[in-house]
């Protein structure tokens, strides 16, 4: 049986502690990213795009990490 990607994130933030840094810088990230696009975080367009691309890349390590944890539950 496949776990779903819920199921897994759940896992993995109860027993990675790196995975649970990440989660937590990209929920903050998201947050800041949102505010200034809202307009209520004054932030020019350089910062902006660099926060945009470090949530990317967290996102990604956090994707690579999925993916390994299902490898090694399958194998």
């Amino acid at each position: 049986m496949t776990q779903s990607e819920q199921e897994v994130v759940e896992a993995l933030l109860e027993e990675s502690r790196l995975f649970r840094e990440l989660h937590e810088q990209h929920r903050v990230l998201k947050a800041q990213i949102r505010e200034a696009e809202l307009g209520t975080l004054p932030m020019d367009d350089l910062t902006l795009h660099r926060l945009k691309k470090e949530k990317l890349r967290i996102k990604d390590r956090m994707a690579e990490m999925v993916r390994a944890y299902r490898r090694s539950s399958t194998a």
